[in-house]
C-alpha cells in the first residue's frame, strides 16, 4: 500500500506531540516535517499543508482557521483534521466521533473537513447521546454533569504551571481540586448541546486536579423525568439501551452493571484509560436516580487518540491501526 503523507501543524502542542507519538509506529504512514527553523515560513507551511493527504491542525481556534485557508482552491485532495474547537459546529464540517450515530461512521469516512471532539464533550456525548436517540432522554430534560480531568487538558501553560517545581510556592491553590468555567460558558458546550440532541445545553461544572491524565464525566438523571415505553425507567433499562448501542464497538466499552460500585470498589477511578485510546462507560444508581460515567484519557480517546481513529476511518484503514485499545 502507498504510504499516506501526513502533515502535523503545531507539531509541538500537546495534541500535537500525542498526533506525532502514534504516527511514529503507525505503519502505512509518512510524516512531512518543516525544519524547526522554518516552522514560521507561510511559503514552506503552505506547501507543506497542500503536499500532504491529511493535515492534522493542532492550533488555536483562530489559527486553524488561517491555515484551512492556505488550502489551495483547486486542492480536493487533502484531507483536514481540526483538533481546536473552531469547526466542531460548522454545518459543512463532520464531527469525528463515530460512536455516536449509525449514520456518523459513513459520514466519517467520506469527510474531507473534519473536526476531531473535545475531551469533555466525548465523555458527556457517548453515554448520553443514544439515550436522547431513543427516547428515554426527553430534550427538553435539564441535565447537569461535572467532570474531574487531569491538568494536560490545559495545554502547555497549565502543564508547565502544575509541574512547577516551585509549584507550593507559587500555586499553592494547585493542590486542591479546583472548578473552573463558573460562568457556565465552556468551550465545548456548544458541541455537546448539538450533538446530544437536547434542546438546551447542561448545565456542565469541570474540575481540573492535580494529576497529568485521564478525564471522566458524571451526568445525573432523575428518573421521574425520563420516559420508557413500559413502565419506569431503571438503571438497567440505561445500561441495557447503551450496551446494544455500543455492542461490537471496538474503541468504546459499556462496563458490566453493577449498580452501587465500579468493578467491586467503592469509587471510580477516572486514571484506569490512561494511556490508552478507548472510553468506558458506566450506569450507577438507582429506581429514582442514575448516574452516568464515562472514562477516557483526555489525551487518547479524548485528543490524538480519536484524531488517529478518524484519519483511518477517512482513509479506509482499519480504524484501530495505530491505537491502544
Amino acid at each position: 500500500m502507498k504510504k499516506i503523507k501526513v502533515y502535523v501543524d503545531g507539531q509541538s502542542g500537546t495534541t500535537g506531540l500525542q498526533i506525532n507519538e502514534r504516527l511514529a509506529s503507525h505503519p502505512f504512514i509518512e510524516m512531512l516535517r518543516i525544519p524547526e527553523e522554518e516552522r514560521r515560513n507561510e511559503k514552506l507551511r503552505r506547501q507543506f499543508l497542500n503536499q500532504a493527504d491529511v493535515v492534522f491542525l493542532c492550533l488555536p481556534d483562530q489559527a486553524a482557521i488561517e491555515a484551512v485557508a492556505l488550502i489551495e482552491p483547486d486542492n480536493h485532495r487533502t484531507k483536514l483534521i481540526d483538533a481546536s474547537t473552531a469547526h466542531r459546529v460548522h454545518p459543512h464540517w463532520v464531527y469525528g466521533l463515530p460512536e455516536l450515530f449509525p449514520e456518523a461512521r459513513a459520514a466519517i469516512a467520506e469527510a474531507s473537513r473534519l473536526a476531531n471532539p473535545g475531551c469533555h464533550a466525548s465523555a458527556f456525548l457517548l453515554p448520553v447521546s443514544p439515550l436522547a436517540a431513543a427516547g428515554i432522554l426527553p430534550a427538553d430534560y435539564p441535565v447537569s454533569c461535572h467532570s474531574i480531568t487531569g491538568y494536560s487538558g490545559g495545554g502547555k501553560t497549565m502543564i508547565a504551571e502544575y509541574e512547577d517545581p516551585q509549584r507550593q510556592e507559587r500555586y499553592p491553590d494547585y493542590d486542591a481540586p479546583r472548578e473552573y468555567a463558573l460562568g457556565q460558558a465552556h468551550k465545548h458546550l456548544p458541541e455537546m448541546q448539538k450533538y446530544s440532541g437536547l434542546a438546551f445545553a447542561p448545565a456542565f461544572s469541570p474540575i481540573v486536579a492535580g494529576f497529568p491524565r485521564g478525564l471522566a464525566v458524571f451526568t445525573h438523571l432523575e428518573t421521574r423525568l425520563l420516559q420508557a415505553a413500559r413502565g419506569k425507567v431503571s438503571p438497567q433499562l440505561v445500561w441495557e439501551t447503551l450496551a446494544k448501542h455500543y455492542e461490537g464497538s471496538l474503541m468504546v466499552k459499556v462496563m458490566p452493571y453493577e449498580g452501587a460500585s465500579c468493578q467491586g470498589a467503592g469509587y471510580l477511578n477516572v486514571k484506569a484509560c490512561n494511556d490508552t485510546d478507548r472510553a468506558e462507560i458506566f450506569v450507577f444508581g438507582n429506581q429514582e436516580r442514575i448516574t452516568l460515567a464515562c472514562r477516557l484519557d483526555n489525551l487518547g480517546k479524548g485528543a490524538g487518540g480519536a484524531a488517529i481513529q478518524n484519519m483511518n476511518i477517512m482513509m479506509g484503514l482499519p480504524e484501530d491501526t495505530g491505537l491502544v485499545k
